[in-house]
C-alpha cells in the first residue's frame, strides 16, 4: 500500500477548486511513492459548497473514473495536510489505496447490514452523521456493535446550510450521475480486518489529582468519593479552603470531570484520559449534601478524575495522542533475554509501520483560535507524525468507540509495513 494521493484548495467557485484539487491528485498519482490506482475517494467540503455537492461529486467522479467509490461530508471547516480552511469555500480529497474487497461504502440507500449479509466482515467504520437524526446515539451503538472491534470513528456534519453526506458505491444502480449525495441518517465506509489502522482520541483535557471512585450518588449528583464528601474532595483538589467553597467558583468553572464505567479505565497508562472516558462539566455544588453535580448521570462504582481544559491543556493532550500513534508504529527492539551471544546488539523487530494516510476530525469549538494561530492544531500533528497525507473536517460532534463526544479530536491513520 503506497501513500494516498491527496489535494486541497480554496476558490470562490466550486469547479475551480475541484480542478485545482484534481491537478494535485494526478500529480501525486504519477509519483512512485503514491498509489497509482486508488479505489476509494474521501471528500470533505466547507459549507460554502454544500449547495453544489451533487455537481461537485459528479465532476470528481467523471474526472477520476478509476475511483469507483466515494464517501465524505460537509463541515464549517476542513483539513488538508497541515492546512485548515475555516469560513472559506474549500475542498479536500484523499484517494485511498485499498483492495476493493477490504471496504464497503454504506448509506441509508445501501445499509452496512446488506454487505454483511453478503459475507463482508466489518472490523470498524468511518461514520458521517446528521445531528438531526432521531435516536442517533443508539444508531451509532448499533453500528459499532455490528463490527468486530465494537468501535467506530467519525463525526457529525456541521454546516450553516445543507448538511450533506457523500456515499457512492459500486453497488449503486446506473446511471451514476445525480447519485451519491444524501441528507440525514448515517453514511460512511466500513473496513475489514485486513486494513491496518489506528484510532486515538484527544479530549483536550489534562487530568489532575488522584483517580477517585464514586461511592454514593443520586442522579447527577456525586455525593461521596472514596467514602469522603465529594465537595470536600473537590475543594482539596483545587486547593480551596473547605470552609469557603464560594471562593472556588472561578476555579470550578474551569474544572471538568472525567468519568468511566466500573469495568473501564479512566486514564491511559501514559497519563492522559482513556479514549472511552466521558468528559463532563461540573454544573453545580450542593453545600447541604456536600455533593458535586455533573452533566451526566452517575452511579456507584464509576471512576472519576478532575480535569482542566484550556488551550495549553488541549495542545499538550493533542501532542500526547499523536506521539502515542507515532511510537506505536516504530520498530521495537527485542527483549534483552531474547538476545543471542552475550554482547550481541539487539535486533530490530519487523513491527515497524509507516502511515499511508490520515483522517482527523476535530470539534468546531477547537479549530483556529483555540490553539492560538491558524493551522496550529494540524501543525502539532504534523510535528509528531511527519508530512503525511491528511484530510478531515470540523464536526458538530465527534464519534469514537460507541459514543458522540464534544470538544475532542479523533485521529485515524492507515498504516502499511
Amino acid at each position: 500500500m503506497n501513500l494516498f494521493p491527496n489535494g486541497h484548495a480554496t476558490h470562490p467557485h466550486w469547479q475551480m477548486a475541484a480542478d485545482m484539487v484534481l491537478a494535485q491528485l494526478r500529480a501525486c498519482m504519477k509519483q512512485d511513492a503514491f498509489a497509482a490506482h486508488p479505489s476509494l475517494g474521501l471528500v470533505y467540503i466547507t459549507d460554502h459548497f454544500a449547495a453544489y455537492a451533487q455537481e461537485l461529486l459528479d465532476h470528481l467522479a467523471d474526472e477520476l473514473p478509476e475511483v469507483p467509490q466515494w464517501s465524505g461530508t460537509v463541515g464549517v471547516g476542513i483539513f488538508g495536510n497541515s492546512t485548515e480552511y475555516i469560513d472559506t469555500p474549500a475542498l479536500s480529497v484523499m484517494l485511498c489505496d485499498l483492495p476493493a474487497s477490504a471496504f464497503r461504502v454504506f448509506s441509508g440507500k445501501a445499509p452496512l447490514g446488506q454487505a454483511m449479509v453478503q459475507g463482508f466482515e466489518a472490523h470498524t467504520a468511518l461514520v458521517h452523521a446528521d445531528s438531526h437524526t432521531p435516536e442517533l446515539s443508539e444508531l451509532i451503538v448499533d453500528l459499532a456493535d455490528s463490527t468486530d472491534s465494537g468501535a467506530v470513528f467519525g463525526g457529525l456534519a456541521s454546516s450553516r446550510g445543507d448538511l450533506v453526506q457523500f456515499a457512492r458505491s459500486q453497488t449503486d444502480s446506473l446511471p451514476k450521475r445525480g447519485q451519491g449525495v444524501y441528507s440525514g441518517g448515517l453514511s460512511g465506509v466500513a473496513f475489514s480486518p485486513s486494513v491496518d489502522m489506528l484510532t486515538r482520541v484527544t479530549q483536550g483535557c489534562l487530568p489532575f489529582g488522584e483517580i477517585h471512585h464514586i461511592t454514593s450518588a443520586k442522579e447527577h449528583v456525586v455525593l461521596t468519593l472514596d467514602d469522603a464528601p465529594a465537595l470536600y474532595t473537590l475543594m482539596q483538589a483545587l486547593h480551596v479552603p473547605i470552609d469557603n467553597p464560594r471562593s472556588a467558583v472561578d476555579k470550578v468553572r474551569e474544572t471538568l470531570v472525567g468519568l468511566s464505567l466500573p469495568h473501564q479505565s479512566v486514564l491511559r497508562a501514559t497519563g492522559g484520559l482513556d479514549d472511552a472516558a466521558m468528559v463532563r462539566h461540573i454544573i453545580g455544588l450542593d453545600p447541604v449534601r456536600h455533593g458535586v453535580a455533573v452533566a451526566h448521570a452517575v452511579s456507584e462504582g464509576m471512576q472519576l478524575v478532575f480535569c482542566k481544559r484550556d488551550a495549553a491543556s488541549a495542545k499538550a493532550d493533542l501532542l500526547r495522542m499523536a506521539t502515542e500513534i507515532r511510537e506505536s508504529l516504530e520498530p521495537q527492539e527485542t527483549e534483552p533475554e531474547a538476545w543471542g551471544t552475550a554482547g550481541q546488539a539487539p535486533e530490530v523487530s519487523r513491527q515497524g509501520r509507516r502511515i499511508a494516510g490520515a483522517i482527523y476530525i476535530s470539534c468546531t469549538a477547537r479549530g483556529g483560535p483555540h490553539f492560538g494561530a491558524p493551522n496550529a492544531e494540524l501543525n502539532i500533528i504534523r510535528r509528531a507524525l511527519g508530512d503525511v497525507p491528511l484530510v478531515g473536517f470540523l464536526a458538530g460532534g465527534e464519534i469514537a468507540n460507541q459514543q458522540v463526544y464534544g470538544y475532542t479530536g479523533v485521529l485515524t491513520v492507515f498504516t502499511t509495513p
